[in-house]
């Protein structure tokens, strides 16, 4: 046994609890871009290390210059890396990727693909489910919001596209102000309550109008599922226009294997148009996964939900009823099965998620979605 003097053991001490690059390579393992959901390091996006005793200074490229969630990286890292033994103090530095480095990126993203390929940009074993309505004012956006919500909270990756080009709402239903970061012509889609979100209201000023004809509407439907990275997901919840126009027929050429769930109210007049909707999706390949009756109340009666899947031949996935904190929560920016959950409307909702979580399809999708020239 070799014996260590005082001075020396305490040297040995100290020097053996200072933290090494592997350490806080690993450390950094558990840092996550908060838009692309993967970790720095597979991004390729940490450009220095240094260690100097127990201070430690970080370097990390950032995609694009001024990007907006800085602090989410200041946050991960002083966390990750300041919980490493040994460690006295964090320091964090941005860099931005140069063109190549941006290119690679994408590249990476893609999963190998050259970024000229025209392909729909969804995992073959992403689930589509498509909230559709015959008509507005039935509810559809707040179903939707909320639904995609609860199913991420049951623990599934989902994100939202906001197809209703001519009532894009979905934006200020989940608070989200930033738009896509566009890195090398791919669209990084904002994140907010777990969620990725695409929608054309982020491509236009204030309350602009769509004035759009059909073939505009379709290439920009087209882009959403062709140049944005989805990354992966177990569910894509689209928020269709109402009724059957142009967008409805492009998304449903578009994703032909989309199980479509119809929004009515309870009056006699939502359910005969909501007829409409499903007819539509089930002419252009659809499957129509069941039926959600919204409102449901004294006000507006009970019903209409029962009979509209009887008349469809399917399911009665659930009732949603008539609930003021529920217009209140779109307003707030907060899905109310996150700021309410205990509420009786939330809990419908969770209900809904749940029966339509509990339909997936073995082994979703067995190959890309095809694309309508």
């Amino acid at each position: 046994m070799v014996r260590v003097g005082r001075g020396a053991a305490v040297r040995y001490a100290q020097t053996s609890l200072l933290p090494t690059r592997p350490q806080i390579e690993e450390a950094l393992t558990r840092v996550i871009d908060p838009e692309l959901r993967k970790p720095v390091t597979e991004l390729d996006m940490v450009r220095d290390v240094r260690i100097d005793g127990g201070d430690v200074a970080v370097k990390i490229a950032l995609t694009v210059a001024g990007c907006p969630l800085r602090s989410s990286f200041q946050d991960q890292v002083a966390r990750e890396v300041g919980a490493v033994a040994g460690v006295a103090s964090v320091s964090l530095e941005f860099d931005v990727m140069t063109p190549d480095e941006r290119a690679a990126l994408t590249t990476k993203l893609r999963g190998g693909r050259p970024a000229d390929d025209k392909s729909i940009q969804l995992d073959p074993a992403t689930r589509v489910i498509a909230v559709a309505s015959g008509k507005g004012g039935v509810g559809k956006s707040t179903v939707t919001v909320n639904l995609a919500a609860a199913l991420a909270s049951l623990g599934r990756k989902v994100g939202v596209l906001d197809a209703d080009v001519y009532g894009h709402s979905i934006p200020h239903m989940l608070g989200i102000r930033q738009k896509p970061v566009l890195v090398d012509k791919l669209m990084i889609p904002p994140v907010k309550h777990d969620l990725k979100l695409m929608s054309i209201g982020f491509f236009l000023d204030d309350n602009e109008p769509v004035m759009w004809r059909g073939p505009m509407l379709h290439r920009a439907l087209e882009q959403f599922l062709q140049d944005v990275h989805w990354g992966e997901l177990d569910a894509l919840v689209v928020d269709m226009p109402p009724g059957t126009g142009d967008v409805s027929i492009s998304l449903a050429q578009l994703l032909p294997r989309a199980e479509a769930v119809v929004v009515t109210t309870p009056q006699p007049l939502a359910q005969e148009v909501a007829i409409r909707a499903a007819s539509m999706a089930r002419k252009t390949g659809m499957s129509v996964l069941g039926v959600v009756e919204n409102m449901t109340s004294e006000v507006f009666g009970s019903g209409g939900g029962d009979r509209l899947a009887a008349e469809l031949g399917v399911s009665l996935l659930g009732r949603v009823p008539l609930a003021a904190d529920l217009r209140e929560s779109g307003d707030d920016g907060t899905p109310l099965v996150l700021s309410h959950p205990e509420s009786e409307a939330a809990q419908a909702i969770f209900e809904l998620a749940r029966t339509i979580d509990a339909k997936r399809p073995a082994g979703g999708f067995t190959k890309s979605l095809p694309l309508v020239s």
